[in-house]
């Protein structure tokens, strides 16, 4: 479910529209439907409010004015994966490490030479 500060994509006809934030989401006062407030990212900045249902903020597909539309989360794509995701690498247990039997060189004491 898209929540508010999500980044969102809107499609407009089957196709890529333009880009928002999600401002703000607040309940309407017909049950199952939510007021919300969309920071449109254009010159100049715009700000849009569109009641949807609860469907429509899991991102299915609806019309308005009979023009299909559809809100689709952004992830960035620096966004770094859980800890769960990743799996843990270990190296194999019969090889040495790279470094192993280098000697450590102190430059502090280099410089007192």
């Amino acid at each position: 479910m898209l929540m508010e500060s999500d980044l969102v994509l809107v499609h407009v006809d089957e196709k890529p529209g333009f880009y928002a934030r999600i401002e703000e989401i607040n309940p309407d006062p017909k049950r199952g439907w939510w007021q919300v407030h969309l920071l449109v990212l254009t010159f100049p900045l715009q700000i849009f409010t569109w009641i949807l249902d609860e469907q429509q903020l899991d991102e299915a597909p609806f019309t308005m004015g009979g023009t299909p539309l559809r809100l689709e989360k952004l992830v960035s794509p620096l966004a770094k994966p859980s800890p769960a995701e990743e799996e843990p690498v270990s190296p194999p247990k019969n090889e040495r490490p790279a470094d192993a039997g280098q000697k450590v060189v102190s430059l502090a004491a280099r410089r007192k030479k």
